[in-house]
């Protein structure tokens, strides 16, 4: 049975949270459709089966990077000028930084990881 971890983690500037290719990346500007948007991606592979096919060789791309965890749950909330997010995944630390690169880009900042 995998680990349920606690990822706790902020966004400074939230409309500037863009990733690498922009159709893959949030467009929203609130914690909520943040913390929506987040929680579908890693509830299901969609995202990252977009990601795949824009890679050179979608095929030499690495199937695990494409799990997913139908019970992951996000909350975000404006806290300030930045945005708290957290995250409860049985997914590795690996597949969620992915996730938030290919949403986020590199505007966030993990602050802790805890068991659930």
């Amino acid at each position: 049975m995998a680990t349920v971890q606690r990822f706790f983690l902020s966004i400074g500037d939230l409309s500037q949270a863009r990733g690498e290719y922009a159709q893959l990346s949030f467009d929203g500007i609130s914690p909520a459709s943040f913390a929506s948007t987040l929680q579908a991606a890693l509830r299901e592979p969609s995202l990252w089966q977009r990601w795949k096919a824009l890679q050179p060789d979608p095929d030499a791309v690495d199937p695990q990077l494409g799990a997913s965890d139908p019970n992951a749950r996000v909350s975000a909330e404006q806290s300030d000028l930045h945005t708290e997010v957290e995250v409860v995944t049985t997914l590795p630390h690996a597949i969620v930084k992915h996730r938030l690169n290919l949403l986020a880009g590199r505007v966030w900042k993990l602050h802790d990881v805890q068991t659930a």
